[in-house]
């Protein structure tokens, strides 16, 4: 039955519906594998059982009669705790909101109830959805199941972690910053940050209704066809914007890797990169070009990499900037004020991007748009760009003071983490599709992925390709130690580290 727990979800829904098991089954499966190991992951954080139980028998009665409900009848699920499930609390790690308890479901998860799926519970991220961690004051720490010592990354990190684990069978994050990649990359499954605007993110907040800008909503699975699957399920414009447009995604242009020309950038002198990982990300060359591809390592947009840098971080900053307090604006007013407009460092943007006026937003919207346009011109020429998700593979928990004051060690030499954010806004700044394929281990034994980049909504080319890589580079294998249901063993496991 191991294996059934870290099969795709397009393979469990085949299943159910093959009648091979049950939905009820199969959720009871996870729930076990829930209560055997999740304690000393803590990537589920909250469960619906009850109605899981109810809604996984009344599919079990519809199958039986013939009707499907649609393309994951009857497959467990769990959700990013940010988004809204009725009748569960949506707190986004902030103890001030541990009492708010969603009144309906998020517009995606009433999506993926309605294509089939059983909602059972949702998986853990980090204090307002703002780190590469997932610990938070009202749940705790998840740890990472290649390594319990590090971090499953965030701010999607429950939601990989659960995945890698064999806890659930498909899930669905969110991403500004890299929140599904990173994690999807630091446990080994695949991830997808579509392209933006395409998810309605109606529901995935706290209380607030407005889309942010950058960030979007995306699948998080074991497999590309799952990612495939489920974005069908979360596109298109809710229920306001449907009413005067419809979402139609370019097919992939090709059947296979054959004939694809893709351009790989395993490394950028303004965020360095692992040197083994970068060869990692060199070496898929090998086996793309053996598939009939046509590869180059040197091939680049026309754009200014330091200035996208800038850009972004910019962008991204003013984009979570409604959160902040008057306290908070403040002290960052003061902290602009002192580091001056020609400083570049990332705390200095960052200062800069919470307090951005409006006029100068709109100038720097007008280089996004320029930058928007070289993206659409390199994408002619090239299907992807392969690039790296992080600097690295997962790094050790380190909750001691702020983010943007914390370093990792990158060949040696310390490199703050808020550097390898660069690989986040490579794609993110110009709202391009961006999926995330495990392709193999560091020497370490810890995972590593690529972000597979593709043109202005072509969001199917980059699942297509990362669907393809399953056979011609590697797909998703579970870490060490989760093999069994619920062994004993796994209850002494070493505890998550304390919030």
């Amino acid at each position: 039955m191991n294996d059934i727990a870290f099969a795709s979800a397009t393979k469990l829904a085949a299943m159910i519906r093959q009648k091979k098991i049950s939905s009820a089954e199969l959720l009871e499966l996870y729930l076990k594998r829930v209560e055997a190991y999740n304690p000393a992951l803590n990537a589920i954080v909250v469960q619906d059982v009850d109605r899981a139980r109810k809604d996984a028998a009344l599919l079990d009665r519809r199958l039986a009669r013939g009707d499907i409900a649609g393309p994951l009848h009857g497959v467990p699920m769990t959700v990013k705790e940010s988004f809204n499930v009725q009748g569960l609390p949506t707190t986004w790690g902030d103890p001030a909101y541990k009492d708010n308890v969603a009144k309906e479901d998020a517009l995606a998860v009433s999506r993926f109830r309605n294509a089939g799926a059983v909602v059972f519970g949702k998986s853990n991220v980090p204090l307002m959805l703002a780190d590469w961690q997932s610990y938070n004051a009202v749940y705790g720490t998840t740890n990472n199941p290649w390594d319990p010592t590090r971090t499953p990354g965030g701010s999607s990190g429950g939601s990989a972690a659960a995945l890698a684990a064999g806890l659930t069978g498909l899930e669905v994050g969110s991403d500004i910053g890299s929140s599904i990649r990173n994690p999807a990359h630091y446990c080994g499954v695949y991830g997808h940050k579509p392209s933006y605007g395409i998810c309605s993110p109606r529901g995935q907040s706290l209380g607030t209704i407005a889309p942010s800008d950058i960030s979007v909503i995306g699948p998080l699975a074991r497999g590309g066809a799952d990612l495939m699957v489920a974005l069908d399920v979360m596109a298109g414009p809710d229920d306001i914007d449907g009413t005067g447009w419809k979402l139609t995604l370019p097919k992939p242009r090709l059947p296979g890797i054959k004939g694809m020309r893709i351009a790989i950038m395993a490394n950028d002198p303004i965020a360095p990169v692992d040197e083994e990982y970068a060869g990692k990300l060199e070496a898929l060359a090998r086996p793309l070009k053996k598939e009939g591809a046509r590869v180059d390592l040197a091939a680049r947009p026309d754009i200014d990499m330091a200035e996208l840098w800038k850009v972004y971080v910019l962008l991204l900053r003013a984009a979570t900037s409604a959160r902040l307090s008057p306290a908070q604006v403040a002290r960052w007013t003061e902290e602009a004020a002192k580091r001056g407009e020609d400083a570049t460092d990332y705390i200095a943007l960052m200062a800069r991007g919470n307090t951005l006026p409006h006029r100068v937003w709109l100038q720097l919207n007008e280089v996004r748009m320029r930058m928007r346009q070289a993206w659409a011109a390199f994408f002619k020429e090239w299907d992807v760009l392969l690039c790296p998700v992080a600097a690295g593979t997962a790094f050790p928990h380190d909750q001691e003071g702020e983010r943007q004051d914390r370093v990792i060690t990158v060949n040696g030499e310390p490199q703050p983490t808020t550097t390898q954010l660069f690989w986040a806004g490579i794609s993110g700044v110009c709202y391009l599709p961006a999926a995330v394929a495990p392709i193999g281990l560091a020497k370490g034994g810890l995972p590593l992925g690529v972000q597979i980049i593709a043109g202005p909504y072509q969001d199917r080319t980059a699942i297509h390709l990362a669907t393809l890589m399953e056979k011609a580079v590697r797909g998703f294998r579970p870490p060490p130690g989760y093999e069994a249901d619920a062994p004993e063993e796994k209850a002494e496991a070493k505890e998550p580290v304390a919030a």
